[in-house]
């Protein structure tokens, strides 16, 4: 018997674990690879600093965060701030506006790039199709301050283009700016004007990958250009569109605050009021720390199941995902 246990416990001295295998292969791939690794150092840190360090920072939204005594020494709440939300007057209506404001966004920003490229995709004259990439490629340059105010400039009801064009044919002056129900339009419409071209190119890198010989076959069968679109170029390009709107959906809660603040003003207030003007509204305004970090987590959340959750129905039923 002593025989056995030694000569079964001998081999298990010579097993080398994977971990070891793995910790082994490594460091000689990173010495070798020296300097890729240094070229993404920054980018890490970057996140690590302005990503994952501020997370530290979440447990004030389960706090009652006092600044005399710092995160650590503030009371804990467990999730009262939570429920002081979702009972509050305000909630739906800031849900309401959120969520509308988030899928109109969507559901008419996101075709527009696709449509575009397409477009531009199927253009002979060179010089044309580079002139329009160009000019629908601009806007994305602007600022968000200067966008809001050429929108004030331009929807003036005293001396904008746009009431002067309704009042020469007879119509009365619109005061867009201030009206509740032109808010979601102005701001879908002027993302859409804003980020079209840049997200064009997306999708046009993803067509020049389209092999040439696929519409060559569909020209000798005799396809038209819109055939060739429809079984050529949107099958090639729908791994692209269908990351994208994975990430899209992903981040449908995360509207952007400057714009939508920008935009905000007493009149418009009833549909402009969303979770992040909101956040900003508790926290900075009326430093109510505990309770806006509270909101922002809560908001994150819903992204995040929404992520994960779009891209498991993106994996099973076109197998393309982002994990």
């Amino acid at each position: 018997m002593k025989k056995s246990n030694s000569a079964a416990a001998a081999p298990s001295q010579g097993i080398i674990r994977p971990t070891t295998i793995s910790r082994n292969r490594l460091w000689p791939k990173i010495r070798q690879n020296y300097e890729l690794y240094l070229f993404i150092l920054p980018a890490v840190l970057l996140y690590l600093v302005f990503k994952y360090y501020p997370m530290y920072g979440v447990q004030i939204a389960f706090k009652d965060f006092r600044a005399s005594k710092g995160i650590w020494g503030s009371e804990w709440v467990g999730l009262e701030h939570f429920q002081r939300f979702f009972e509050a007057y305000n909630f739906w209506p800031i849900m309401e506006n959120t969520l509308l404001l988030s899928v109109y966004s969507l559901v008419f920003s996101f075709p527009v790039p696709i449509l575009v490229a397409l477009m531009l995709n199927q253009m002979m004259a060179k010089r044309y199709k580079k002139f329009v990439q160009t000019v629908i490629y601009a806007p994305h340059f602007i600022s968000t301050v200067v966008l809001i105010g050429m929108l004030n400039v331009f929807l003036s009801p005293n001396s904008g283009l746009v009431n002067h064009v309704i009042a020469f044919f007879g119509g009365d002056p619109i005061l867009f700016m201030a009206d509740e129900g032109w808010f979601r339009p102005l701001y879908v419409l002027s993302g859409i004007w804003q980020e079209t071209g840049f997200a064009t190119i997306i999708y046009l890198a993803a067509l020049a990958g389209v092999n040439p010989e696929l519409h060559e076959a569909a020209i000798m069968d005799g396809a038209s250009k819109w055939k060739r679109v429809k079984h050529v170029d949107i099958p090639s390009i729908l791994p692209t569109i269908i990351i994208l709107m994975v990430l899209a959906v992903g981040n449908i809660m995360s509207i952007g605050f400057e714009k939508a603040y920008l935009m905000q003003s007493d009149l418009n207030y009833g549909t402009s009021n969303i979770i992040p003007t909101y956040v900003y509204e508790l926290g900075i305004q009326k430093a109510q720390y505990s309770f806006s970090a509270a909101i922002g987590l809560f908001n994150s959340i819903i992204n995040v199941v929404l992520l994960v959750t779009v891209n498991r129905l993106a994996k099973r039923l076109t197998e393309t995902s982002l994990w």
